[in-house]
């Protein structure tokens, strides 16, 4: 289990690998293209290595997922992260570290919606808000089979407003997400709502289903080609 800072990660996943280990990493798995290669290179699917994407693994998300199989067709999505702000001298900010926030947190975000689409990304665009920092911004995706996501991850806005909204457009239906709490279906036959009492946003799920991988001898959680995808796409966004 690997929880330490960003710049770390790299280093101690590659230890792992090489020492035939199951791997759990949070959220980035690393932070440069050459580490991601050198990851690469010396994984082996004997071993379970999972990164911290616990959002597609939230109850409700799960909902959604299994609502859109039923759906022929692209999709167009939409995330908006009310991030808050992060001084600038914070660790995570700091892009030898952290990688900063795109890298570090808007990770989550991509990752979601390649589990909501099942499909490979293909395009990725970012624009940043003109700051000293790159912690706002607008990601536009698009996807193999046609569909579409933009994630708004932005750091200036209000604590007081809810931090994560998705919503998803297909078929002539849509679903809405509200801060992991509240699951509102248009247009779906025999689906209107999905709401719990407290937030959910997958993380013991997560952590179970990489334990019940090793255990069980179940599956990894999430396939290696979706975590080096959305890893090196993290990478280049930042970069761009």
């Amino acid at each position: 289990m690997i929880a330490t800072r960003h710049n770390t990660h790299a280093e101690f996943v590659l230890k792992a690998l090489k020492a035939t280990k199951h791997v759990f990493v949070e959220k980035p798995l690393c932070l440069t293209l050459d580490d991601l290669d050198k990851i690469e290179a010396i994984y082996s699917s004997s071993n379970v290595l999972m990164v911290g994407f616990n959002r597609r693994f939230a109850p409700q998300v799960q909902k959604m997922k299994s609502l859109l199989n039923d759906v022929v067709g692209p999709k167009a999505m939409v995330i908006t992260i009310n991030a808050g702000e992060i001084a600038s001298d914070h660790w995570t900010q700091d892009l030898e570290v952290g990688g900063g926030r795109i890298i570090g947190e808007a990770c989550h975000s991509i990752d979601l919606l390649r589990f909501l689409v099942g499909k490979t990304i293909k395009n990725y665009q970012i624009q940043f808000m003109d700051t000293s920092i790159k912690d706002t911004a607008t990601i536009h995706l698009s996807f193999e089979d046609g569909s579409i996501g933009t994630i708004h991850y932005y750091a200036n806005g209000s604590k007081s407003y809810p931090k994560e909204r998705l919503e998803v457009f297909a078929g002539g239906r849509v679903l809405q997400l509200d801060n992991y709490r509240k699951l509102t279906g248009y247009g779906w036959p025999g689906f209107k709502k999905m709401n719990l009492w407290q937030q959910d946003k997958g993380q013991e799920a997560c952590v179970k289903a990489f334990v019940d991988a090793i255990s069980k001898g179940n599956a990894s959680p999430i396939s290696i080609e979706e975590i080096f995808e959305v890893s090196r796409i993290s990478i280049k966004l930042l970069n761009q």
